[in-house]
């Protein structure tokens, strides 16, 4: 691995709190720089799975998370450079507040940790409905609550009118109001549980953003904006992969034959996975095949599986009409295949999935339990987790961080449930047992972020290379 770094012009995009609408307004400004011609780069702070869909329909690209307390300052980092490099400039949405993270008494994993990791400016967001001097301190208090954030200008969104943009101006002497939107109800963005509504299509989305961005474009002080960006200084160099982390990853005897081939759940039931998740699968030389639950009648050829989480209660009734594929995945798992399945995967690979209308619709039954939908949320929030027994994603011990966001819980747990981790809270000394680890079918609740220690995505990797082994030598399995 050799030292990299970057001094590309950035820009952190934060809100006073949830729901000021930052998300609107990331991807209104991101298309505005791309119209300019402009490449950019796209990020989403935290652990959001459906705030990625709008950035990177936005720039027309990809969206990788940064997470401070499930990757570390060194993963943020590399992420970072190796997704910014050929970008000219990155824009970052944060989440929740700028100082909201993982505790209550630090910037933990908090976006103001991105951005001082980063030394990235901030265009704090603001909800300025009702507001005239009082936006003064509440942007002042921001601007100055930490002196390692750069807050270098901010956003009146839901004002009045421009009437009252320009009170707001004479209001805050400063940082600079950098624009302003009104109310426009029919730009908003809806939510659902576990976050924001995704549209039935890419198409439908861009539509919403580009009507976004020309609502945006009178008021919007682009040059300011790039000025804040480029005035971003240098990130330090450091070691960057650039290449498979673990080349060969096959028996000596199988080298090159072929990749390892996983398959991909993906369709509208299954869409939440950690780009880097699978840009460190394909880096460890993996062939990742899509296939839909929904909609395939039949498994791809591959070495294992990878069933991420989504919406599979939305889609419970298509899911169990799909019978041939629940069988042939309960078939494949029942073979020894490696499986890895993360909440709505694992809902998928339970008995049954109970939607909040009492309807009980059939899944693939490899795991002896029972889901069922709830209208109130079950959990949320970081998770350190080690695993409890020697398994596809490594030996007992290895630990890993990750997040869990449901509104569902398990009844009649199978009798194998609970051995796959034991996942503690960040702050918390309670440790839980979570999860279902039978052969080399792995599942749980968690959301792992292979950054925290990609020993688990080589782990994965080598299982199925090991599972393929004897199909390649002719030997069948």
């Amino acid at each position: 691995m050799e030292p990299h770094s970057t001094s590309i012009p950035r820009l952190v995009i934060a809100g006073t709190h949830s729901g000021v609408g930052k998300t609107l307004i990331a991807c209104a400004l991101i298309e505005l720089l791309r119209r300019q011609g402009l490449k950019i780069a796209v990020f989403k702070c935290g652990p959001d799975f459906l705030d990625p869909f709008w950035l990177r329909n936005a720039a027309r690209g990809r969206c990788f998370s940064l997470d401070g307390w499930i990757m570390g300052r060194t993963g943020v980092l590399r992420s970072f450079i190796a997704a910014s490099r050929e970008a000219d400039i990155a824009i970052l949405e944060g989440m929740m507040g700028l100082h909201d993270g993982a505790l209550p008494v630090s910037p933990e994993g908090s976006t103001a940790e991105i951005a001082d990791w980063l030394a990235a400016p901030v265009l704090l967001v603001t909800d300025a409905s009702g507001l005239s001097r009082s936006a003064a301190a509440l942007v002042q208090g921001y601007a100055r609550f930490d002196p390692a954030i750069r807050m270098d200008a901010w956003f009146a969104n839901r004002a009045g009118g421009e009437a009252h943009a320009e009170l707001l101006k004479q209001a805050v002497a400063a940082p600079p109001l950098a624009g302003w939107l009104g109310a426009h109800p029919e730009l908003k963005i809806e939510d659902q549980h576990l976050g924001l509504v995704q549209p039935q299509t890419e198409t439908q989305a861009r539509e919403h953003i580009a009507m976004a961005a020309e609502a945006l474009k009178p008021s919007i002080n682009l040059e300011l904006i790039q000025r804040m960006a480029r005035q971003a200084p240098a990130i330090p160099a450091v070691p960057l992969v650039t290449g498979p982390v673990k080349p060969g990853l096959r028996e000596a005897p199988l080298r090159g034959i072929r990749p390892v081939r996983i398959g991909l759940a993906q369709d509208a039931a299954f869409s939440f996975y950690y780009p880097f998740n699978l840009q460190l699968l394909q880096d460890l030389g993996v062939e990742l095949v899509p296939f839909s639950p929904i909609a395939d009648k039949a498994l791809p050829d591959v070495d294992g599986l990878y069933i991420g989480g989504g919406y599979p209660e939305n889609h419970a009734a298509a899911l169990e009409e799909n019978n041939s594929l629940r069988q042939e995945v309960r078939a494949f798992c029942a073979s020894g295949a490696p499986v890895y399945a993360e909440c709505g995967g694992m809902m998928y690979l339970s008995r049954s999935i109970t939607t909040l209308d009492g309807g009980r619709y059939a899944m693939a039954g490899v795991i002896d339990q029972d889901i069922v939908m709830n209208e109130t949320l079950q959990a949320l929030g970081y998770a350190e987790a080690g695993l409890k027994a020697d398994g596809p994603l490594g030996r007992a011990g290895t630990r890993m961080r990750g997040h869990q966001f449901r509104y569902s819980h398990i009844e009649g747990a199978d009798a194998r449930e609970g051995t796959l981790f034991d996942v503690r809270a960040p702050g918390s000394r309670n440790v839980l047992s979570m999860g279902y680890l039978h052969g080399a079918v792995a599942a749980s609740y968690i959301h792992v972020h292979f950054a925290s220690n990609p020993g688990v995505a080589e782990s994965f990797v080598r299982a199925c290379a090991r599972f393929a082994a004897p199909l390649e030598a002719g030997v069948g399995r």
